[in-house]
């Protein structure tokens, strides 16, 4: 086949196919257990609260439309590190849940079918209160599971799962995709919702960093591999699917 003509071939990806879906043979149709709202946290391992909304005094020092128009992708960051009321309300912008069910959950960015197949990992680097290390936000609770403590060379391992665009952040976003969650309702249509849902949680990121002096790039290109083992990821149920660090500017 050649070139021109795989990519044409490819392309359906990126189409609708509402018209052919035969949605009774869903998981969901099936009556199949509705997939986890997000992994559960090790007994073992630490949790730590982040700050609630109510708590943050500091927080949305410029308009949105300021936001909007002050946004771009930003690669050099100070020795400046987070406090914890920064990350929170980073997190509580990407992934943050307002409202949750035992089926559902409905959180501050928009998901096909509020089906959100998302763990958020972060390689925590420069944040007040937080030692180096690991960390995935849980958030039903809100919280943060302490994954991996932080091994010498680690942030080069990162850099290279990166291809080089680690930059020294404050945090890294590592935001892996658990398509299951998708599947089970939409089957055949998941890739492309899976894809779009990414979209939305990182550009809250960008704007949520622009309010609060921050930057952050989004990245796609990286070592599906290398990133997968940094994070655990078994590759094939859950794999990282996009990254952005994040520091002040």
């Amino acid at each position: 086949m050649k070139k021109n003509e795989k990519l044409i071939k490819d392309r359906v990806f990126l189409k609708s196919n509402w018209d052919i879906l035969e949605f009774n043979s869903s998981d969901q149709a099936k009556k199949m257990p509705v997939p986890e709202l997000e992994k559960t946290c090790d007994p073992k391992k630490k949790i730590i609260p982040m700050l609630p909304k109510d708590k943050w005094k500091n927080i949305g020092r410029i308009s949105l439309k300021k936001a909007i128009l002050n946004r771009q992708s930003r690669r050099k960051y100070t020795d400046e590190s987070l406090s914890v009321e920064e990350l929170s309300f980073l997190l509580y912008s990407t992934q943050g849940v307002r409202k949750k069910t035992e089926k559902y959950s409905l959180r501050t960015v928009p998901s096909g079918g509020a089906r959100h197949p998302f763990e958020t990992y972060l390689f925590i680097w420069n944040v007040e209160g937080l030692v180096k290390g690991i960390y995935r936000y849980l958030p039903l609770e809100h919280a943060l599971c302490f994954e991996q403590n932080y091994i010498k060379g680690m942030e080069k391992k990162l850099h290279e799962a990166t291809l080089e665009q680690f930059w020294k952040p404050a945090v890294y976003f590592i935001w892996t995709a658990i398509p299951y969650r998708t599947e089970w309702r939409y089957i055949d249509a998941s890739p492309k919702l899976v894809a779009l849902d990414a979209g939305h949680l990182c550009q809250n990121l960008y704007l949520a960093c622009e309010a609060i002096g921050c930057g952050t790039c989004g990245i796609g290109a990286y070592d599906q591999k290398l990133c997968d083992d940094f994070v655990k990821a078994d590759g094939k149920d859950e794999f990282v699917i996009y990254l952005a660090p994040v520091g002040k500017v």
